[in-house]
């Protein structure tokens, strides 16, 4: 049979798209079904046996004492997290869209941590961040005492929020300036022609400008915060007393801790979706406060 010259376009997309597809399918849409499918089933993995449990796994959540700490440690880190996270990151931005001198140094330092791998980035700070570490001796030298970072109460959660917040903030960082940069002069010339001071520049003028790239960084930082774990495993384990046992590192713990596969699985579903509806919520509230949106 000849193929037109039509079908054979098509066939040729298809067959460059294939590899991306199946490795979609098998590493994205096939676990997806599997953790779906194992949350309603009763999985002991150390007796590999497995029964249909209904939504048991699910209820399971309403009764568990831990899961209220949970969803306020989640809650708290999440916020913390892309409050910290956007502010420095505009912040940074403003300041190298100055064009100061030194301004190629200052955007190496604060966007090569970006670069380093995660579990180094975070084996460094766990050291730093001892009861005898680096931080601590640091305080020393000005005569201050420094708490024990990671297992109290009152300073642990704040410790894995900055030690992300400077992990990332360089990404964010350079898409502000990338938009701040795309911001035409004449605009600002105008703001500055009609009496507009730096605040009311700011305000009226550039946060408007850049709404969409504020935006963007909005739904990326919230569903890297939601997704935080190893950070977690190396520096607190959840502790002290599950102030910093967030979803994904709970979950975790259920599944291949305690060998509930399917509550942890149940546990991964939800956060699935509360990262769905996030997302979604933030695109539909993005024609209230992005420019140009309608």
């Amino acid at each position: 049979m000849t193929l037109t010259s039509k079908k054979r376009e098509e066939l040729a997309g298809w067959i460059f798209i294939a590899p991306q597809a199946l490795g979609f399918l098998a590493f994205v849409v096939a676990p997806l079904a599997a953790v779906v499918w194992y949350s309603f089933q009763d999985v002991n993995l150390l007796a590999g046996t497995s029964a249909f449990a209904g939504a048991d796994n699910y209820a399971k959540l309403f009764d568990d004492p831990t899961a209220p700490k949970v969803a306020r440690a989640t809650a708290i880190f999440c916020v913390g997290l892309v409050v910290l996270n956007l502010a420095l990151a505009l912040s940074l931005a403003l300041l190298l869209n100055l064009k100061l001198r030194g301004t190629t140094v200052f955007r190496t330092v604060f966007f090569s941590p970006v670069v380093v791998t995660l579990v180094a980035w975070t084996i460094v700070w766990n050291f730093l961040l001892q009861d005898n570490g680096g931080i601590n001796a640091l305080l020393q030298t000005v005569g201050i005492d420094g708490p024990n970072w990671l297992r109290g109460n009152g300073t642990a959660m704040l410790s894995v929020i900055v030690v992300q917040v400077l992990k990332n903030v360089g990404l964010n960082m350079v898409l502000f300036l990338a938009a701040l940069q795309g911001i035409p002069a004449s605009i600002m010339e105008a703001s500055q022609l009609d009496g507009a001071g730096p605040w009311r520049r700011f305000r009226s003028v550039i946060l408007p400008m850049i709404s969409p790239t504020t935006l963007l960084t909005a739904i990326i930082t919230v569903a890297g915060a939601l997704q935080v774990f190893a950070q977690i495993q190396v520096l607190t384990l959840g502790g002290p007393a599950d102030s910093t046992n967030v979803l994904v590192f709970y979950f975790y713990q259920q599944a291949f801790a305690n060998h509930d596969l399917g509550y942890g699985s149940a546990l991964a579903v939800v956060l699935f979706l509360v990262i769905l509806v996030l997302t979604l919520l933030q695109w539909r509230m993005r024609r209230r406060w992005v420019f140009h949106e309608s």
